[in-house]
C-alpha cells in the first residue's frame, strides 16, 4: 500500500489498463481531505517533536465480493485515493493478488526507485567534503 499511496492518479490508471476491470464497489467512508501532525526526532532516535500538519485524504470502500479496503494518501486527490482502496481491496484476494500486484504494484514501485535513485544522485553530486590539514613541524 506505501508504494500505490506515493503514486498518482495518473500512475495507477496508466498501469491498471493492462489489468482486469476492478469489481464494482460501494464507499464505507467517502473520500474526505483533513490534517495530520507529523513528528520527526532529532537524529532519527532523539526526543519526538512535532515537525507539522500535512493535508490526508482517506476513503474506505467495500467491493462486490465484500473485500474491504482502505487507503490514505498524502494531499487532496479525492479520486486517488479511491481507487488506492480499491486497489487495497482486490489485493486481499488471493486469486487476484498476483494479477494486479505484477500489473500495478510492480511498476510503480520500479518507477519510484528509479526517482529515489536519481534524486540521490543529483544529491550526491552536490556533496562538499570537507577535510582538514594539519600542519607538519619539523
Amino acid at each position: 500500500m506505501a508504494v500505490i499511496a506515493r503514486a498518482s492518479l495518473a500512475e495507477m490508471k496508466q498501469h491498471l489498463g493492462s489489468a482486469p476491470e476492478l469489481p464494482p464497489f460501494l464507499c464505507l467512508r467517502a473520500p474526505e481531505t483533513g490534517l495530520v501532525m507529523v513528528r520527526g526526532r532529532v537524529g532519527g532516535s532523539g526526543a519526538i517533536f512535532n515537525l507539522g500538519e500535512m493535508t490526508v485524504t482517506r476513503c474506505s470502500i467495500r467491493d462486490a465480493e465484500g473485500r474491504i479496503g482502505h487507503a490514505y494518501i498524502a494531499g487532496r486527490d479525492k479520486n486517488a485515493a479511491e481507487l488506492a482502496a480499491r486497489l487495497d481491496a482486490v489485493l486481499q484476494d488471493p486469486a487476484q493478488f498476483h494479477i494486479f500486484h505484477s500489473a500495478v504494484v510492480e511498476p510503480l514501485a520500479e518507477r519510484q526507485r528509479d526517482m529515489q535513485a536519481t534524486e540521490a544522485r543529483k544529491a550526491a553530486a552536490t556533496t562538499v567534503e570537507f577535510f582538514n590539514l594539519k600542519a607538519m613541524r619539523s
